[in-house]
């Protein structure tokens, strides 16, 4: 249990929070030096960089949860039609479950691997996914050559467009990020603070015992920065950095699929 919580920790640090801490230090050091001081007031912070950051965080935190929840309903309609093929279908037609298993894992597959593209690259393989899709439409016309009712034909192509829209839903989280423009403002104020704190810094040198205003400096500078990291690793619920995306569990959904 600790040995997750400190590697979960870790994932947040990386090479931006040490180059941050760096200038920190060479801000502050320079600023005592040199006698530059200034003090202002300490919640232009919240306002200028952590109230955007969190709003940004909360963002993506939703972006995530609504993604998990359009996977949840594009798995719970593949097993769906899965089902209905396995119950109305095969008893006129042997092995045709099988064969509806081996797309349907296929299609999971390749959404999988696609999602894991960078979006400008997933774009140019998306209309794979799609023609599985549309493989799945033309058995479902089949099916009827096999003697299953129009009733159970038209549940099974209402089972495949629920899967493409929990997919296209899916796909716009990923296509679509938080606002960039937020994201930018953000970024600017993280890495220009180290700078702007030197003088404030310098100010409270008497204030403290000594080096302690040198590790305060370092710690505003390592909180923003894991904060800005951490809606990094929200932002994209696909690429399986964070240890909060999604995992498409293709085997479990394989598993899911008994005879």
């Amino acid at each position: 249990m600790i040995f997750r919580v400190f590697r979960s920790f870790f994932l947040i640090i990386n090479y931006k929070t040490i180059i941050t801490s760096m200038v920190s230090l060479g801000a502050a050091y320079l600023c005592n030096l040199y006698h530059i001081k200034a003090e202002f007031p300490l919640y232009l912070i919240s306002i200028a960089i952590v109230f955007p950051i969190v709003f940004s965080i909360d963002s993506a935190y939703k972006r995530r949860e609504y993604a998990l929840q359009q996977y949840a309903d594009l798995k719970a309609h593949a097993l769906s039609f899965y089902y209905g093929v396995r119950e109305w279908v095969q008893p006129n037609k042997e092995g045709i479950a099988e064969e509806i298993k081996k797309e349907l894992d296929e299609l999971f597959n390749k959404m999988s691997s696609n999602f894991l593209l960078e979006p400008e690259d997933a774009k140019k393989t998306e209309h794979e996914i799609y023609q599985r899709f549309s493989s799945l439409s033309a058995r479902v016309a089949m099916f009827k050559e096999y003697g299953s009712a129009g009733s159970e034909n038209s549940r099974l192509h209402q089972y495949v467009s629920k899967m493409m829209v929990s997919y296209g839903t899916m796909k716009n989280v990923f296509y679509y990020r938080t606002p960039i423009t937020l994201r930018a403002y953000s970024k600017i104020f993280i890495y220009f603070f180290p700078i702007l704190y030197g003088p404030y810094s310098a100010s409270t040198f008497s204030d403290y015992s000594h080096g302690i205003a040198y590790i305060i400096a370092v710690l505003y500078s390592v909180i923003l920065v894991s904060l800005d990291n951490l809606q990094e690793h929200l932002e994209n619920p696909f690429d399986q950095v964070g240890e909060d995306d999604i995992k498409f569990e293709v085997d479990e959904l394989r598993e899911a699929m008994i005879k």
